[in-house]
């Protein structure tokens, strides 16, 4: 499943369902899809979920589980950092919160 979070200040961001609803919860939110959050709403949100991902970041990750790799291909399920995850989705709440628009998600 694909979430799409949409605002009139910025381009459509779409994320992986299981990462959209992570960071949704990080903002204070259900995880519902499809939802919205008002425009007077989104400051609230955009420092909860910078707090979130701080705490995550201080916190102790997990080592990878090694993987056996076949002679001569290289592994391409490298983990992408959750704190990367989240730079579209933050950078979308920052230019909504300047504009002073609606995000909604879908």
């Amino acid at each position: 499943m694909l979430t799409t979070f949409k605002c009139d200040a910025y381009a459509d961001i779409t994320l992986f369902g299981d990462v959209a609803q992570r960071l949704l919860k990080m903002m204070g939110h259900s995880g519902t899809v499809p939802g919205a959050i008002l425009a007077e709403d989104i400051p609230v949100a955009l420092d909860r979920l910078k707090g979130a991902i701080e705490a995550e970041k201080s916190t102790p990750a997990a080592t990878p589980e090694s993987a056996d790799n076949v002679q001569g291909e290289e592994r391409d399920d490298q983990a992408v950092r959750f704190e990367y995850r989240a730079l579209p989705l933050i950078e979308l709440l920052t230019a909504a919160a300047k504009k002073n628009c609606n995000v909604m998600w879908e």
